[in-house]
Formats: structure tokens, sequence, C-alpha cells
């Protein structure tokens, strides 16, 4: 990219490049490119590209040491680089921070639709539904048009908050914004309908779906199954698991562990067993969770060979080694029991 000398590249082209080695090579080359940058290309475009880094690193220091020289350098006329900011105060738990960086962006800038939406999931983190209200009011006032992600938040903080009707409203204009185009809004929907306890509201999103799309994923068939089980109703997710089963080729375990979890935290161990073994038959290889869910079932039933077994299986198919060691721990505690 760099090498075609007859290509005149700007300071947005050497952000996308900065960002692309940060996910490819990762922080350490990162940084080294924007250090050998040209003097003149390290902007704002380069710098809020560095920044975006930092954050997505969770590294405080070094995000807030660049801002401040970002700030400096009158690089923070737009509200880009203050969103990062509160994405990372968000991420690390630090609230108390959000309101400083709000007035900073306020006296340099204006909010976006992706601040709005920032602050509300700061909201309902604190089950805050009253500056809640007051940030949609300012949205509006701002005449920025609320997207899917606003009304999302605003109807998951009403459900919090036993406040059905506003979350019946909101749940409403979020289902304006669903589309072809927009594909992403409809598990959201079926996740807030099901919150809700609205099978009905769940089978008609459910519906919509699959007049407007040829195939359903497995994230979507993943959301509906989950949903259709928090419900209650577990033959219709049965059907919906066949269903799965017969035109997804993926073999995903994500989907049948659904299943499966629902059959051992009912103590039908017996049920859980003969599922397993017809998914392992149709060719889905377990993942660390399914022999975890066996695990906690044959430990539940003192069915100590086959806990043994599983433990060893779920030990070989590990990747995290801290989820790992935090499991390993219950696991010990419980049969020591």
């Amino acid at each position: 990219m760099r090498l075609q000398l007859d290509i005149k590249l700007l300071p947005g082209d050497y952000a996308v490049h900065l960002d692309l080695i940060a996910k490819v090579r990762g922080l350490t080359s990162a940084e080294k490119f924007f250090e050998d940058l040209p003097e003149k290309m390290r902007g704002q475009a380069t710098c809020t590209a560095l920044l975006h880094t930092y954050v997505q690193n969770k590294l405080s220091a070094k995000a807030e040491a660049l801002m401040e020289k970002m700030s400096e350098c009158g690089f923070v006329k737009n509200p880009l680089p203050y969103n990062h900011m509160i994405s990372l105060c968000i991420s690390q738990g630090e609230l108390e921070k959000v309101p400083a960086i709000v007035k900073e962006l306020k006296k340099n800038t204006s909010p976006d639709i992706i601040t709005f939406n920032l602050l509300l999931s700061v909201c309902a983190s604190q089950n805050k539904v009253e500056s809640a209200g007051k940030i949609f009011d300012e949205l509006k006032k701002a005449k920025i048009e609320p997207d899917w992600v606003t009304y999302s938040a605003l109807t998951n903080l009403y459900i919090k908050g036993k406040q059905f009707e506003k979350a019946a409203s909101t749940l409403k204009e979020m289902e304006k914004k669903a589309s072809r185009k927009n594909r992403v809004v409809y598990p959201s929907l079926i996740s807030l309908h099901t919150n809700m306890g609205d099978k009905d509201g769940v089978q008609q999103i459910w519906k919509k779906m699959k007049s407007c799309f040829r195939k359903m994923n497995d994230a979507e068939y993943t959301c509906m199954i989950s949903s259709l089980v928090k419900l209650g109703d577990f033959e219709e997710a049965e059907k919906l698991y066949n269903e799965w089963e017969s035109v997804s080729g993926s073999g995903d375990a994500r989907v049948p562990n659904i299943l499966l979890a629902t059959y051992i935290n009912g103590d039908k161990m017996d049920v859980a067993e003969n599922f397993y073994q017809q998914i392992a038959q149709k060719g889905i290889s377990p993942c660390y969770t399914t022999w975890e869910l066996l695990t906690w079932g044959y430990l539940k039933k003192q069915q100590m060979e086959k806990v043994l077994d599983c433990f060893k299986q779920a030990v070989c198919s590990v990747k995290n080694g801290i989820q790992m060691r935090s499991w390993s721990e219950k696991c010990l505690t419980n049969l020591r029991t």
C-alpha cells in the first residue's frame, strides 16, 4: 500500500492501515507504525485510530494520555474520540468518569447518536430510568433521529423498571427500524419480547423474519430457541431445533447446548444423555460447554466415573485457561462435599 509511490495517500488512508495493523499484527506493531508516520500524517484521523486501538485493548492510561495530546492539538472537534473514551469507561466499569468526558465533549463539539446511545447504556447499567428519559429528551431537542439501539436501550430499562406500557411503546418504535437491510434488529426484538413474557410477540417477529429472509443463521436460531425455552415452550423449542438440524450444516454445538442445558437443569439426565447421543450421531462435535454441562449433570446424579470422563474431555477442549481454572475449582469443591 505504502510502496506505490504514484498513489497519494491521505491521513484517512493511514488511519485505516493502522487499524488493520492493530487487528492483524497487534498493538505494538500499530504503535510502531504510528511513530514511523510523517509528522503531517499524525493528525486527527490517525490519532483517533490509535485511540481506538488503546480502547479495544482497555489501556486506560495510554488512552487518556493520547486524548490529552489530541485535545492540545485541536484534534477533538468531533464526538468520535469522546465516544471511544466513554466506551472505555463502560468496559472498565469507571462510570464516574463519564460526566466529565461528556462535559468536555460539549465544550468542543456536539454529541451524536452514538454518544446518546452510550449514555443510555450507562443509565441501563445503573437502572436510572429518569436519567435515561432526560437523555432521550436531549436527543430529540438536538433533532437527532433515534436508531434501533436507542429504542432497545430504553425498552430494556423500562422492562427492568417494570414500566411495561412504556416498554411496549418503545418496542413498537424499535420494530419500525427493522428491515431487510437492518437484519440485526430482529434477534434483539425477539429477546426483548421474551423479557416481557410476550410469547405472541416473539412468534410474530420470528414469522416476519422468515418472510423477509430465505434462511435463518445459527445465531438467529440460537436466539429463538433460547427465547422459547425461557418462555417455557419446550415442545416448540425442540421442533425448532429439529428444523435447525435439518437446514444448517454448520454443526455448531452451541445450538444443541441450549436444549442440553434445559434437560440437565430440569433433572432429566436420561433425556440429556439420549439427546447427546443423538447430536453425536449427527456429527456435531461437542465443545467445552457441552462437556461442562454433562459434568454437572452427572455430578448431581453422583455418577463419578462419568463425571471424571466428561471432566477430562472438557480439559482437552478448553481454550481459556482462566475459565477452566475457575470451573475446576467449583467442580472439585462439589466433589469434596
